[in-house]
C-alpha cells in the first residue's frame, strides 16, 4: 500500500534528475504519512498532478472520509507539482493549505488532480480537486508552496536532490 508504482513523468523531467543519480518514484513520492495512508501516485508534472488514496482506514468517527485525509492527499499532489517546478535546486515548503469538504464518502477509491495556479520563482499554487468513483467532487484544495533553494541544513532530509555531489540517502524519502 502506498508504493510508487508506473508513475508517468515527462521524459525531460526523467532525464534531468536522472544526470542528478535521482529516483524519481522515491523523490516524488507520498511520503511516510501518504503511505501509511495508502496514496498512490499515479502521473506528475509540473502542469498536472494525479494521485488516488482508499477511503477504507482513512475515515473520522461517523465512517466519513476525514478531512484532514482529503488534506493529506491534496497537500502531497499539490507539493509533488510544486517540487516538479521547482526543479532540482529547491524544496517545496508548504505555507497555506486551504481545503473545502464538499460532500461525505464511505468507501471506494478518491482520486486528487493538482493543477497549478501560479508558478513563480519563490512559490507554487496548486488547485486540487478531489473526486469520488462517481466523478462527483468530495473536496476542493488550494496549496501554496514556498520554493527555496537547498542548503546544507537540508542535507539529511532531502534524497540527492540539488547536490551535485551525488551525496545522500534515500532513507528519509
Amino acid at each position: 500500500m502506498g508504493e510508487q508504482q508506473h508513475v508517468k513523468f515527462p521524459q525531460e523531467v526523467i532525464d534531468e534528475y536522472a544526470s542528478l543519480g535521482v529516483d524519481l518514484p522515491a523523490l516524488f513520492s507520498a511520503g511516510h504519512l501518504g503511505n501509511r495512508m495508502g496514496v498512490q501516485i499515479v502521473e506528475a508534472s509540473a502542469e498536472r498532478v494525479v494521485g488516488t488514496m482508499p477511503v477504507e482506514g482513512n475515515t473520522q468517527p461517523y465512517g466519513l472520509l476525514h478531512g484532514g485525509a482529503s488534506a493529506v492527499l491534496a497537500e502531497t499532489l499539490g507539493s509533488i507539482g510544486s517540487m516538479l517546478h521547482g526543479g532540482v535546486s529547491r524544496i517545496a515548503v508548504g505555507v497555506d493549505l486551504n481545503c473545502t469538504h464538499h460532500r461525505g464518502v464511505r468507501s471506494g477509491l478518491v482520486t486528487g488532480v493538482a493543477t497549478p495556479v501560479h508558478r513563480g520563482r519563490s512559490t507554487a499554487t496548486y488547485e486540487i480537486v478531489i473526486t469520488d468513483e462517481q466523478d462527483k467532487r468530495v473536496c476542493s484544495a488550494r496549496l501554496t508552496c514556498m520554493l527555496r533553494e537547498i542548503g546544507e541544513k537540508d542535507a539529511g532530509n532531502v534524497p540527492a536532490a540539488g547536490r551535485l555531489d551525488g551525496a545522500g540517502t534515500d532513507a528519509d524519502a
